[in-house]
């Protein structure tokens, strides 16, 4: 959904995803650029404002939205935007560095693996986590974001 996002002009949108306390539930926040850290490109800064909070404990449910079990990538960014419209202004503009960071992403993990930019255990510092199954591996973390910490 974030890369049919980013596709529609809202290139400043960013991910923030990590793991429940439990370690039971993966966990991925969007917001505006103007809230990630400019430090680590993949946490978010201020939980509470312009974000949207997903938890894999929702199943298809995003963001606790009941008629969403059967939409696809462009009716859930059609859902966003008309949800979230303070989130989409504040996304709304260019940032081809992320796009294209988000892309490989998107390559990276297609086959299943979950990135992980904050847990309640160690990560490997300055790098974005990935798991698949019981591997783990890691990318580069997204460019910095613009908040102001």
């Amino acid at each position: 959904m974030v890369g049919e996002l980013h596709k529609r002009g809202y290139e400043r949108l960013r991910i923030s995803p990590g793991m429940s306390p439990s370690g039971m539930h993966w966990r991925c926040s969007i917001t505006p650029d103007t809230n990630i850290s400019p430090r680590n490109g993949a946490l978010i800064v201020a939980f509470s404002e312009k974000g949207a909070h997903y938890s894999s404990s929702q199943l298809n449910q995003y963001f606790q939205w009941t008629d969403a079990a059967l939409s696809d990538v462009e009716d859930l960014a059609d859902k966003f935007i008309e949800r979230f419209p303070a989130i989409c202004k504040a996304g709304k503009g260019e940032d081809r560095n992320y796009r294209e960071w988000y892309s490989s992403l998107l390559r990276v993990t297609e086959h299943g693996a979950f990135p992980i930019a904050y847990a309640d255990w160690p990560l490997e510092e300055g790098y974005l986590t990935l798991v698949r199954g019981g591997d783990t591996f890691w990318m580069r973390l997204p460019p910095p974001g613009k908040a102001h910490e």
